[in-house]
């Protein structure tokens, strides 16, 4: 009975929230159901940006590695027709840029040490929240309250110096700019060990949720779901910025002004701030991943809520949730908005975040068994 009415709630939650921003629009009814889209294939195929690391670096295990710079592939070759348009049916198509600078080096560097404590990365935390684990409530409550903390400091951080944006494709031209990072990406791919598995899973739609997807299946899904976010709202997938939004609600319910604070004068951060959730495209998507990833569970037949938290691991999830939020914020993005949007879009920023992550993940991995977390 009570799978039951768990089954109906996860059905009618996603149908309830489609109607109420039926009125906004068939662009954000849209977002929402990728974001669904995204939570399920995040779920079905594992695919995580945590783990992948921590397995390279214990292990050598350079399987989740190659998957991402396969969807990566995929991704610059996708996203570079739009951005050389730079408009697509009267919408303008931007990419996921930001400076080059400490702050992005600072932030990323913070998020890998982040994301080793808490469990799990931007999209991670929320996928796996879907999928049962009760523990990464406790990581998304420090995020969401880390990004807002970084929001107040956000003025002195962009006072470090920056070489600017550097944009690939703005610079060399998208053909030269997609051909170059595709080929870097493949050398790379080819290079590592081929540990890699075969592309086996789901073959036919009875099959779909009962048969373990690939990682190249699941990095050939995002990207393809990254490139129809692009289409629809004008600018790839992001996750981090409904965490800020969602903390400086919350602030704002305990007499906290936003008027007094730079970052959110700005005419997105008011008008953000003064409207529903449900009318913030990245939050109605964020939503949708972990409603997704609950459903993909149910129909898999493989959810189970667990709660496996020591006092060390609530110690690790609270730490790694805030130096994931702050990270974020101060880094424009997390290993979706700024690693793998940013390197779609030939942003160096998004490079630079990638190598400063990975110092951090070091850390975070020998950092975790002092929190009882197994590696």
């Amino acid at each position: 009975m009570r799978a039951t009415a768990l089954t109906s709630a996860a059905i009618a939650l996603p149908a309830l929230i489609l109607a109420a921003v039926s009125h906004q629009g068939l662009h954000l009814q849209a977002l929402f159901a990728i974001g669904l889209l995204l939570g399920m294939v995040l779920y079905l195929s594992r695919f995580g940006f945590a783990s992948t690391y921590r397995k390279l670096f214990l292990y050598g295990d350079t399987e989740g590695i190659r998957a991402q710079l396969l969807m990566l592939m995929l991704a610059t070759i996708l996203f570079a027709p739009l951005l050389a348009m730079g408009s697509l049916f009267g919408k303008d198509m931007v990419g996921a840029t930001a400076p080059v600078g400490w702050q992005v080096a600072a932030g990323a560097f913070m998020f890998g040490i982040g994301m080793q404590l808490g469990g799990g990365c931007g999209s991670g935390t929320l996928y796996t929240l879907g999928g049962g684990s009760l523990r990464m409530a406790i990581t998304l409550a420090a995020f969401i309250a880390g990004s807002f903390w970084a929001s107040l400091h956000m003025g002195w951080w962009q006072a470090l110096p920056t070489l600017g944006v550097l944009s690939l494709g703005e610079r060399l031209g998208w053909v030269s700019a997609a051909t170059l990072q595709t080929a870097l990406l493949a050398v790379l791919f080819f290079l590592l060990p081929r540990r890699m598995g075969a592309l086996t899973g789901p073959t036919t739609w009875r099959n779909l949720f009962t048969t373990p997807w690939s990682l190249t299946q699941g990095a050939l899904a995002l990207a393809t779901l990254n490139f129809a976010t692009l289409i629809i709202s004008g600018h790839p997938w992001t996750i981090t910025w409904a965490f800020t939004l969602w903390g400086a609600k919350l602030a704002m319910l305990a007499g906290w002004s936003p008027d007094t604070h730079p970052f959110w004068l700005g005419g997105f951060q008011q008008a953000a701030i003064s409207g529903s959730i449900f009318h913030d495209e990245t939050s109605l998507m964020d939503i949708g991943i972990i409603l997704g990833a609950l459903l993909a569970a149910m129909l898999s037949k493989r959810l189970i809520f667990t709660w496996q938290a020591s006092a060390g691991a609530i110690a690790a999830s609270l730490l790694g949730g805030l130096a994931m939020g702050y990270g974020a914020r101060i880094a424009f993005g997390c290993n979706i908005g700024a690693f793998f949007s940013g390197v779609a879009s030939t942003s160096l920023h998004g490079w630079l975040w990638i190598a400063a992550a990975l110092a951090g993940i070091r850390i975070g991995v020998r950092l975790r068994p002092k929190f009882g977390l197994m590696n």
